[in-house]
């Protein structure tokens, strides 16, 4: 990217979450694949992973440009119970928990995941695990 247009901290950050998920095998084993969408396609096949809403607040100090993030993932799952929505969200949070991710124009202070709540969709059939992950960037 040019430097008139720099990648914004929350899509730097989204980037490497997206990717660190993507490269990890014991994941992407249990979902089939690299089945992970910013948006799923129009008929997914689960289980799979999205990258859902996030808040960016500033976290700037008198002399660092900073920001606080905090993401929502989706973990999809269709298999019968809640067993696999559970591996499945321990396996997320495994891997980007205190991650050394790399950010493109911005560095990751911390990465934590802090809550997950698994819940049935409408419908009974799926099964969907919310995972919370609090990051904290700085420019540079």
């Amino acid at each position: 990217m040019s430097a008139s247009s720099p990648v914004s901290p929350a899509n730097a950050l989204r980037a490497a979450v997206h990717a660190a998920l993507a490269a990890d095998p014991a994941l992407t084993a249990a979902l089939g694949g690299a089945r992970i969408h910013d948006v799923p396609p129009p008929t997914p096949e689960f289980p799979y992973v999205t990258l859902g809403e996030a808040q960016v607040i500033d976290w700037s100090t008198a002399t660092e440009t900073g920001h606080e993030h905090r993401l929502t993932l989706n973990v999809w799952s269709r298999q019968g119970g809640h067993g696999e929505a559970h591996h499945l969200a321990h396996l997320v949070q495994a891997v980007l928990h205190d991650a050394p991710l790399t950010l493109d124009g911005h560095r990751l202070v911390n990465l934590r995941a802090t809550s997950a709540e698994i819940r049935r969709e409408a419908g009974g059939r799926t099964y969907r695990a919310l995972l919370r992950l609090r990051a904290v960037t700085e420019t540079g």
